[in-house]
């Protein structure tokens, strides 16, 4: 009742409907957009004044922001009359954007809201007087303000539309957990998926790789300060790589959690000794960056009696209060501070046994502090976000619980590729009910995606996640798909993606035969994705990277259809290698994707084949080749 009366509030002092369509295309879709009349032009230098609340990541990023549209930045102390100024602050801190907001009168309604990420975004002013002025409920959400402006910049050339945004979060904790089993993410990937994460508003980051034996069997000992070319293709991480990636992660507002593994030593009742030693992990892992910490007991056998019940409780409740003796002291400064840890039980998917004993569980943690983040899959492994899972967990833990979802992780399904929409991916995953839909009220404070072992491929999928965690009841499965495609990709790139896509799915079109002119276009958007291998983005060549072996075998399929289509009007030698070629299509090693074979020390770089198109395109194939 007090959320409804909040939002008819807001609506109210706003006078505009709480989904007001506005001048900008914006992921995540804001929850509220309100067109003003007039425009503004940027050009050449804007006046920036910050709040004396705004930290240096938050201003480092707007002149990020700034300086990626050609324009310059001015560090100044107030605003300057008939210039364009970009004015940055926290609600009620009476600085110049906190002013501003009353000047302009401004509804401060979504701050009342009991959502995350809470600010407000206003373009107001005339010709080059300017006046941008991004207010949150602290610097972390005028951070987010920031993402919107750098999307209401992209390809304006500096002229603005006049508006006001109210936005916010409907779940707290947005991102990722690298937690698959395969060949953990290398540095370059990781940070790229930092900086994509900070357009567009994610902001939590777990590492629990599980083929890395410093998260798992070497979970007591030290990152190595050196690794050779072989360990770090199998995905290991020295410590100046942790170190850099926290850095990266703290420049991006990405809370990177660290997340360690130490299996059934953590319900050990010889010794409570076990505790110390994480402690020396986490201090070691501390001293490279990292300012959250995780803990990870799944896959360990899910406990049933009181007493090893009980342990895992009194353990995690007893380490939690370790790292806040140890960090979080009255009096410490807020970077310095350590958040809430994550905790991954054993049972995190609770059909596994009776409700009984599900309950027996979950209550046997509810003891352990409030703000420790316990988390579940759902009902099932794959479960899709849903509200009756976490509450039916909640009723037992007496508290919210974190949502980790296994999506669009494949490594159950190493040859597959999940880089289409989102319920085309649920479709493609034989794990998932194919009728599943994500619902628009999910009721947890935390949700983050594991992905698949193609980081910056997962993109496609992470942006879709974002867009749906910030806005559950605006999220438009299509439209988000049709974003993130120019978003990761490219917009001169768009085109050729849409029209392959289809086909890097393992279920193809199910549909009658592709005719010859879609073969043609198949084969000229492969090439031009090919560009993408030589591009001057980081983030496009990784992409390329993930999705080569997969996008090589489409291009083959498309050349081999187009000759047999029409091998009435080719040379037998031509027929010949086509027909070669098919035959072939199952077990060349071009298509090879590299896989890790065995776990912890016996680690070894094995492969698979990339299976694309199977359904239909592969088949037809064969036929029209005689197999």
């Amino acid at each position: 009742m007090k959320l409804k009366i909040t939002i008819l509030a807001f609506m109210l002092l706003t006078g505009t409907s709480l989904w007001a369509a506005g001048a900008y295309t914006i992921y995540p879709t804001p929850h509220q957009q309100i067109e003003q009349a007039g425009t503004v032009t940027l050009a050449g230098t804007v006046n920036m004044v910050c709040g004396n609340s705004i930290d240096q990541a938050t201003r480092q990023r707007a002149e990020q922001v700034l300086k990626e549209h050609g324009l310059r930045c001015k560090w100044a102390s107030a605003p300057k009359n008939g210039a364009a100024n970009l004015l940055l602050g926290v609600n009620g801190d009476k600085g110049a954007a906190d002013k501003a907001a009353t000047s302009l009168r401004l509804s401060r309604a979504v701050f009342a809201s009991p959502k995350y990420d809470k600010h407000l975004l206003a373009v107001a002013g005339k010709g080059n007087a300017a006046t941008i002025v991004i207010l949150g409920e602290n610097t972390d959400a005028t951070f987010c303000g920031l993402a919107s402006l750098e999307q209401m910049l992209d390809g304006r050339q500096g002229r603005l539309a006049c508006v006001t945004i109210y936005d916010y979060a409907d779940v707290k904790n947005r991102g990722i957990i690298e937690g698959y089993y395969g060949v953990p993410y290398s540095e370059e990937v990781t940070e790229d998926l930092f900086r994509f994460m900070a357009r567009y508003k994610m902001n939590s980051y777990m590492y629990g790789a599980k083929s890395d034996l410093y998260h798992s069997q070497l979970w007591e000992k030290p990152y190595p300060l050196t690794i050779t070319p072989e360990q770090k293709k199998i995905g290991m991480m020295t410590q100046d790589m942790m170190r850099n990636m926290a850095k990266v992660a703290t420049a991006n507002k990405v809370n990177f959690i660290w997340a360690i593994h130490p299996g059934t030593a953590f319900f050990d009742t010889k010794s409570d000794g076990v505790l110390d030693k994480i402690m020396e992990k986490y201090e070691a892992m501390y001293k490279l960056g990292m300012r959250q910490f995780g803990v990870f007991v799944d896959d360990c056998g899910v406990p049933d009696d009181s007493a090893s019940l009980n342990i895992g409780a009194r353990r995690l409740t007893a380490l939690q209060q370790l790292v806040d003796k140890r960090w979080n002291r009255k009096g410490a400064a807020p970077a310095d501070t350590v958040k809430p840890l994550n905790y991954v039980p054993q049972l995190y998917a609770y059909s596994w046994v009776s409700k009984e004993q599900a309950g027996r569980f979950f209550h046997s943690l509810s003891a352990t502090p409030k703000k420790t983040v316990i988390y579940i899959t759902g009902k099932n492994i794959w479960s899709v976000p849903n509200n009756e899972d976490p509450a039916i967990v909640s009723k037992w833990l007496g508290r919210e619980v974190g949502w980790w979802w296994n999506y669009p992780c494949n490594d159950n399904d190493m040859d597959k590729l999940f880089v289409s929409d989102m319920y085309a991916n649920f479709h493609d995953e034989k794990h998932i009910d194919n009728d599943a839909k994500v619902t628009d009220s999910l009721g947890v404070k935390t949700l983050i995606s594991n992905p698949m072992q193609q980081g910056a491929a997962s993109k496609i999928a992470l942006f879709s996640i974002g867009d749906y965690a910030w806005n559950n009841a605006a999220f438009d499965v299509r439209k988000s798909f049709e974003a993130a495609v120019p978003a990761v990709v490219g917009k001169q790139y768009a085109e050729a993606y849409l029209t392959v896509c289809p086909y890097l799915r393992h279920y193809d079109y199910d549909s009658p035969w592709p005719t010859l002119e879609q073969m043609r276009k198949l084969a000229a958007a492969c090439k031009k994705l090919g560009e993408l291998a030589k591009s001057d983005n980081e983030g496009a060549r990784l992409f390329y990277d993930d999705i080569e072996p997969w996008l090589t075998k489409v291009n083959d399929m498309a050349d081999c259809a187009i000759i047999l289509l029409t091998k009435d009007s080719q040379t037998k030698e031509a027929v010949s290698r086509a027909v070669e070629n098919v035959e072939k299509m199952d077990t060349d090693k071009k298509y090879d994707v590299e896989i890790l074979n065995g776990m912890g020390k016996d680690i070894k770089i094995g492969s698979t084949q990339a299976k694309p198109a199977e359904r239909v395109l592969l088949p037809m194939l064969k036929k029209l080749a005689g197999k």
